[in-house]
């Protein structure tokens, strides 16, 4: 088994009425963009790189660089599903992950089903093996400024075993 732990950071940019961002692959209705390469979802960013991390493999920009036009707006649950295949073929997958979004706003527990269900399908894993919560820093630093939002996540792999399939 492997446990990799991932951390990601993006501050807010400018305000735009009716704009959404991006958090665990889900379009969350808020007032500012995220400044970013890719979409800037902080939750599959932090995810990326614990699946990354569990397997020494580096981080989500040594795979996918910011100085590459060609993830410049990059779907980063397109990023997931590259990380999660990189694992499979070294035979490991993922048992389970817990996650938090640290930010003041936007408030998203309307959302944490969808992220749920959709990091699970982009994981190939049962939905109760994947854990979204959310928390603030009340009110202190960049975040409670609400300058930007940031997450962590915790990951297990397993090593496929060849005389069972997992899921």
């Amino acid at each position: 088994m492997r446990i990799g732990s991932g951390f990601d950071a993006h501050r807010f940019g400018e305000e735009k009425a009716g704009h959404q961002i991006m958090l665990g692959g889900v379009a969350v209705p808020w007032h500012r963009t995220v400044l970013a390469h890719s979409d800037g979802d902080v939750l599959l960013h932090a995810l990326c790189d614990a699946v990354l991390g569990a397997m020494a493999l580096g981080d989500i920009g040594k795979h996918f660089p910011d100085t590459d036009p060609e993830y410049a707006g990059a779907d980063s649950r397109q990023l997931l599903r590259a990380c999660v295949a990189k694992i499979r073929q070294l035979g490991m997958y993922v048992v389970n992950v817990d996650m938090t979004l640290i930010a003041e706003r936007p408030k998203v527990a309307l959302y944490v089903q969808a992220m749920t269900e959709t990091i699970a399908s982009d994981l190939d894993i049962a939905a109760d093996r994947v854990s979204v919560k959310a928390t603030t820093t009340e009110k202190m630093g960049f975040i409670g400024r609400e300058e930007g939002l940031a997450a962590q996540a915790v990951v297990l792999l397993a090593e496929r075993s060849p005389a069972k399939v997992e899921p």
